[in-house]
């Protein structure tokens, strides 16, 4: 099967994307209760798991969204987005076909840095030459396997697919030790009086495998 046509699948049938959790949260929340008193105590605290995972219509499209909102605040990405998909509208959307139709000097008017603009340019190409998946694909790679041939792509690194796994395929078990915000919040959950070092969330959260994602999505919240 070539690219395109699965491309343009993607983008006719939404059925395709990932709208639910890969696993039972219920499941999930019990057993880190279970398995950890302190994060337990947390969890009664913050109540119900209610991560609802970013709908979007194809890799690119999530990929893109997270190149263009590394290192800006979030009011400022966002007006940024939605100009670059209103450029790329006229021509089918958020789609590496249409984004590789449209010239450089559009894309940039619309916000986006010559970096960003680099990565995006990478991000189309990888997707039409079959590196980054389609979403149906995605779907069967483990998070191990996404993560080698998402990081192939300039401008993505192993924090950005962690993000995806977690908030667009709904996957239960990611660590996102590279995140600012989850050292943050280990440190003044579990009272060190250093940032701890990624070995040792690692270590720890053996007792949250395989829910480390949802004890995750704990720890951002304690942080509100």
């Amino acid at each position: 099967m070539t690219a395109l046509p699965c491309l343009k699948a993607e983008r006719t049938k939404p059925w395709l994307m990932s709208t639910r959790l890969q696993f039972d949260h219920t499941v999930a929340v019990a057993h880190l209760s279970t398995h950890d008193v302190i994060l337990a105590g947390l969890i009664e605290r913050i109540g119900p798991f209610s991560l609802q995972l970013h709908r979007t219509n194809n890799l690119f499209e999530a990929l893109l969204r997270s190149i263009i909102y590394q290192q800006l605040h979030g009011k400022a990405a966002a007006t940024i987005l939605g100009r670059v998909l209103a450029v790329l509208k006229p021509l089918g959307g958020p789609t590496p076909i249409a984004f590789t139709a449209t010239a450089d000097d559009s894309i940039r008017a619309a916000g986006l840095s010559r970096a960003k603009l680099a990565a995006a340019r990478d991000l189309a190409g990888k997707c039409l030459d079959g590196t980054v998946p389609t979403w149906r694909e995605a779907m069967k790679l483990s998070d191990d396997e996404l993560i080698t041939r998402l990081i192939e792509v300039r401008g993505i690194g192993p924090w950005t697919v962690h993000m995806l796994l977690i908030f667009h395929l709904g996957r239960p078990d990611v660590l996102p030790t590279g995140d600012f915000a989850i050292r943050l919040a280990f440190k003044k959950l579990y009272r060190k009086r250093t940032e701890p070092k990624a070995e040792a969330i690692i270590k720890y959260a053996r007792v949250w495998q395989p829910y480390r994602s949802v004890a995750c999505w704990y720890l951002w919240r304690s942080l509100d």
